[in-house]
């Protein structure tokens, strides 16, 4: 016979303290129902003796230390998932918010995952289409792979990742068996309105799982959310053998909410405030991303967060950095010029692109095409730096060349219109274009071969 408990020991915030539990277990669900009948969810986050601290998902407000019962359930928190969940809006626990009713489950799953072995990975090869020429051309995206986009304050991230969910597709240009599962953290309604909003015009929204946090939503419930859609992307991608594309956005209000928890809970701080387990906690997310052996689905992951004042050195982008494959950054300087998106090329990378490009992939000249236009790109900054000081006038033939390869770069390559969808050999076409614009003896990347195929004077 399941125990119930009367009354509350503590309410500190977000938590509760019950006492003369037994058999209690950490991350275990609670059931908190009020004397008005209304009923809350909670999680053991810490279990002391005949103690146990709570995390009430709702928040704290109208509980007192007299007016509830407490049920503990026995089991984590769990999702109910089924491949019905595609084109259905949830809110940051799962449940459904777009006013069709509630899915018929196939299932109730751990939202916390299962440790994915090591040695059952399969190596992330091939190659996902965004449209977006700087990412597909420059820095890759391959399916099974973990890139972040780092931007900030103002910047067109969201703009960025409607685009990616409208546009994304997988190497030919097949959507059969191909998802994505959009979770939105700590975002305000006008913003969410606009995500559900584009998705419905581009008429994506029948292959996306959305899971909508708002800003005026428990802090709490911010850090299941993105649990929540990785539980839904791996069901869909190893029960049902699709390729899930999983964007959360934004990370940083996450790692805040987790901050303020960790605050809340007295625990010793490290780094701007944030737990010593910011690490661990972001890890045990973004390694949810990859490929199984005799399993044909995959999940690969498009993290996004806003660096707080622009710094990538800030803890949140820079442990991002050490546990994903690479970065897309966007810079400030080029949204400042109109360009859209402002990616900044030099710092952006894919650890993964030089294995799912080439012949078989892309097209055998993308890996040559790729590092030349970086070559030639970081030459434009050298030479920028010099005119700043002895002034474009004084600068030689060739770095002057570079200065118009530059401009012509930036708003041509990397610059694009909104939810223009540009392919790979589109990309790839105007990246030879491009590089007409530079003596030929400057192009020591590409083989001769390569150039006499590709190179059309």
């Amino acid at each position: 016979m399941a125990l119930e408990y009367i009354g509350l020991k503590e309410i500190n915030g977000p938590l509760v303290i019950i006492e003369g539990v037994q058999d209690v277990a950490l991350d275990e669900m609670v059931d908190v129902v009020l004397d008005n009948g209304e009923k809350r969810l909670g999680q053991v986050v810490t279990v002391s003796k005949d103690k146990a601290v709570v995390q009430m998902f709702e928040g704290s407000t109208g509980l007192s230390e007299d007016n509830v019962v407490s049920h503990f359930t026995g089991h984590t928190m769990e999702l109910a998932v089924s491949k019905e969940m595609l084109g259905r809006v949830f809110d940051g626990v799962g449940r459904p918010i777009d006013g069709f009713g509630e899915i018929f489950p196939e299932a109730k799953v751990d939202v916390n995952g299962s440790p994915m072995n090591p040695v059952a990975r399969n190596y992330p090869r091939d190659f996902i289409q965004t449209g977006i020429s700087a990412i597909d051309g420059l820095s890759t995206l391959i399916r099974g792979q973990k890139l972040p986009i780092f931007s900030g304050s103002g910047m067109p991230h969201d703009n960025l990742a409607v685009q990616i969910v409208s546009q994304a597709t997988l190497a030919g240009g097949s959507n059969d068996d191909f998802a994505i599962v959009f979770a939105a953290m700590g975002v305000k309604h006008d913003v969410a309105n606009y995500f559900k909003r584009s998705f419905e015009e581009s008429g994506a929204l029948e292959r996306v799982v959305m899971f909508m946090n708002l800003s005026n939503d428990p802090v709490v419930e911010r850090i299941i959310t993105p649990r929540c859609a990785l539980t839904a992307a791996e069901f869909l991608a190893f029960q049902h053998n699709m390729h899930v594309l999983v964007i959360l956005t934004d990370m940083t209000s996450y790692a805040e909410a987790l901050r303020e928890i960790s605050s809340s809970k007295g625990e010793i701080p490290s780094r701007k405030g944030y737990p010593g387990y910011l690490y661990s906690d972001l890890a045990s997310l973004y390694e949810r991303a990859g490929m199984i052996q005799n399993a044909e689905g995959s999940v690969t992951q498009i993290p996004i967060l806003t660096m707080p004042n622009d710094d990538i050195t800030h803890p949140i982008p820079d442990l991002t950095g050490y546990i994903t494959e690479g970065q897309i950054v966007l810079e400030r300087s080029l949204h400042l010029k109109g360009i859209y998106p402002p990616v900044s090329v030099l710092p952006s990378l894919s650890r993964l692109m030089k294995d799912g490009i080439g012949a078989g992939f892309t097209r055998e000249d993308h890996p040559e095409l790729s590092n030349q236009l970086f070559a030639a790109y970081s030459k434009v900054n050298d030479a920028r730096a010099l005119a700043s000081v002895i002034g474009e006038e004084e600068l030689s033939e060739t770095d002057k060349q570079y200065m118009e390869f530059g401009k012509a770069f930036e708003q041509q390559f990397v610059g694009q219109k909104k939810f223009e969808n540009r392919s790979i050999e589109k990309t790839l076409s105007m990246g030879w274009e491009l590089l007409k614009l530079l003596p030929k003896t400057e192009l020591d990347r590409i083989s001769k071969e390569m150039m006499e195929k590709y190179y059309k004077e």
